[in-house]
């Protein structure tokens, strides 16, 4: 098999660990960056808004792939189907979701309306054409069976490579620390951030930092700002700060209304941080509950506060679920078993 992966800026750097995988696994594949070779409207450099496919083209005709990988429903997908060359669609977030709360928060102007219509648009065609949906995890699985019947799906839990996260020195933090390191870029995920305005007037004297951005930022930060023990840190350089910010903490909170497969639980596990995370969509699926940290119930702000509390002043328990966390994610999501799961899935749709 050669794979062609048409993969996003955003995630070039997991792309570069799964394709160098499949190569050293006999499996020739070619990583690029979508939008270099296909891209349009409603694209934000309106110069390409009428590329033609002649990149593209050059492209197929130079590494004549046999399967096409996209980890995001854009151009690069509708002229993969185009060429008529298998495609296989990671999907990495919940569409539906994300697509109704989008609509009804940031892309209310009509420009933005008509974009999102576009991306719609070229979303439904390469889940119609897809050889194979590939969400990021079970959960995920039944949604998308649930809005595309009958399309045949294989599971792609993303892998990650340990040996990348180990303690390192640099960033200094007060504690006891509680560590968030969350996007705020779609309403039913960010939202649920609101409730540290509760736990953070509760626990005084614990130190919470958030590591992030995105586009509903001003929605929570002006009021997770007003209390004292709350600290913004913006984005950091990954890898190499992240692992800094990971390594000072002294446990790893994701509140959430929903998310997938997230790579900062696995990555805190990892780190032998214990965890915390909103129990909603994949998030059971990367920690074990009770043994690499705990899942607390969506909007219960006191049943957070409790199991914060409880690993803040259990050192043993927290030593402990860090330990069984890091030995967790070695053995589920190495790259290895990841990328043999995909390559099984793929050839069996290509007999």
């Amino acid at each position: 098999m050669r794979l062609l992966i048409g993969g996003s800026t955003t995630f070039t750097f997991h792309l570069k660990e799964f394709s160098d995988t499949l190569n050293r696994l006999g499996v020739e594949s070619k990583l690029v960056i979508d939008t270099d070779y296909s891209d349009g409207f409603p694209s934000r450099k309106v110069g390409n808004w009428f590329q033609t496919r002649k990149k593209f083209n050059k492209l197929i005709d130079e590494f004549k792939p046999n399967a096409i990988f996209v980890d995001r429903q854009r151009h690069f997908g509708i002229d993969s189907l185009k060429a008529g060359i298998p495609l296989f669609a990671l999907l990495r977030g919940h569409y539906w979701s994300e697509l109704y709360w989008n609509k009804r928060t940031m892309y209310k102007a009509l420009h933005k309306r008509l974009a999102l219509w576009q991306w719609d648009r070229m979303s439904q065609e390469i889940f119609n054409g897809a050889t194979a949906i590939l969400p990021i995890c079970r959960f995920l699985e039944k949604v998308t069976n649930q809005y595309v019947p009958g399309k045949p799906t294989g599971v792609f839990f993303e892998g990650i490579d340990a040996s990348k996260w180990y303690e390192v020195k640099g960033m200094k933090l007060k504690h006891p620390c509680v560590g968030l390191l969350q996007q705020s870029n779609w309403w039913g995920k960010t939202s649920e951030m609101l409730i540290l305005n509760k736990v953070l007037e509760r626990m005084p004297d614990v130190h919470f930092y958030w590591v992030g951005d995105g586009p509903l930022l001003e929605r929570v930060l002006p009021k997770l700002n007003k209390h004292d023990n709350f600290h913004w840190l913006g984005r950091l350089q990954y890898p190499d700060k992240v692992r800094e910010y990971l390594s000072e903490i002294d446990v790893y909170a994701l509140v959430t209304g929903m998310d997938l497969a997230p790579l900062t639980l696995k990555e805190a596990q990892l780190m032998k941080k214990p965890v915390i995370a909103t129990n909603v969509g994949g998030d059971p699926e990367m920690m074990v509950d009770g043994k690499t940290g705990f899942l607390v119930e969506k909007g219960d702000h006191e049943e957070l506060i409790e199991k914060l509390r409880l690993l803040l002043e259990d050192k043993d328990l927290a030593k402990k679920m860090g330990n069984e966390g890091r030995k967790f994610i070695e053995e589920t999501f190495n790259w290895e078993l990841i990328t043999k799961n995909f390559i099984k899935i793929a050839e069996s749709y290509l007999k």
